[in-house]
């Protein structure tokens, strides 16, 4: 089989077919673009997971009254609170925190939001205890038993805002995906069409190539090819639109949650992770549309 032939004959009917290959390449680098994309927000859920595995707390905020007039936890109901969690065997850490020091923590987390921070006052922040627990999947052992005591206003389980924060994560990634499968059916249907097309094209001189001995692989070749180089072409478009995504989205738009600790950043490793898997993702499923197209279709 001389390599020259197959190549000129791919490169002959990418340009013959120009629009159909354009509309392919656009078509095949949206879906991969989108599936890529949900597959760094997975990286990005897993690496947040990670992120909190470790930080997980409850929160017991005190009242007014105590937050106001203890602010070293040095009286009661403070003092007895505080030995009671910390003589409590499901507790591996507590550390209090007064008004002060809730507020500076605050102004860390929002200082790239001042307006937010110049509205807030630390009157309006409570003292609390962070409380670690040595199972963070059983929260319920510190609401259960200190609900109600003198001195508690409220306790927050952090487990339920990250249920919801990594719920919608997961709801983004499901909606990424959906969309990406749409694409990549409309992305298959114009493979079938554009191998279609490209050998009703050129009939004739395969034919004549089969008169003269030349197998069925051999002439159908070029056609899978032909399909191979653009969705190759489309996966690399959408390595790009990630890359360029990354640095719109994630770098700028992302960036005080990321810096405050958050959410996890979505890095150049990621998006080398990923890239691999759209190229062969990409070369498979064209190659396999374009196959099955010609055995269908196609008698050449």
């Amino acid at each position: 089989m001389r390599a020259s032939f197959v190549f000129s004959e791919v490169l002959t009917g990418l340009r013959r077919n120009i629009t159909m290959t354009i509309a392919m390449i656009i078509t095949t680098a949206i879906s991969l673009f989108l599936l890529g994309g949900g597959l760094l927000i997975v990286r990005m859920i897993d690496n947040t997971q990670e992120l909190y595995q470790d930080k997980v707390e409850v929160s017991v905020y005190l009242t007014n009254d105590v937050s106001a007039t203890d602010k070293g936890c040095a009286a009661d109901p403070c003092k007895g609170l505080r030995s009671a969690l910390e003589g409590d065997p499901a507790v591996e850490s507590v550390q209090f925190e007064n008004r002060e020091q809730a507020f500076e923590r605050f102004k860390r987390i929002f200082e790239a939001q001042p307006e937010l921070v110049k509205l807030a006052r630390p009157e309006a922040l409570p003292a609390s205890f962070r409380v670690k627990l040595k199972d963070p999947d059983r929260p319920e052992v510190i609401t259960q038993a200190y609900s109600g005591r003198a001195g508690i206003d409220s306790i927050a389980d952090q487990n339920e805002f990250l249920e919801r924060f990594f719920s919608a994560l997961n709801g983004v990634r499901t909606g990424v995906f959906f969309v990406a499968a749409i694409m990549a059916i409309a992305a298959l249907l114009l493979i079938s069409n554009t191998v279609q097309l490209s050998a009703f094209t050129r009939k004739t001189e395969v034919g004549i190539m089969r008169l003269v001995g030349a197998t069925r692989w051999y002439t159908q070749l070029p056609f899978l090819l032909e399909a191979v180089v653009t969705g190759l072409i489309g996966a690399i478009v959408a390595i790009g639109l990630l890359v360029v995504g990354k640095m719109a989205f994630a770098d700028d738009v992302l960036r005080d949650p990321i810096e405050a600790g958050v959410v996890s950043s979505i890095g150049a490793a990621d998006i080398a992770f990923v890239s691999p898997i759209l190229m062969l993702i990409a070369i498979v499923i064209s190659a396999i549309t374009g196959y099955v197209t010609l055995r269908l279709y196609v008698r050449t």
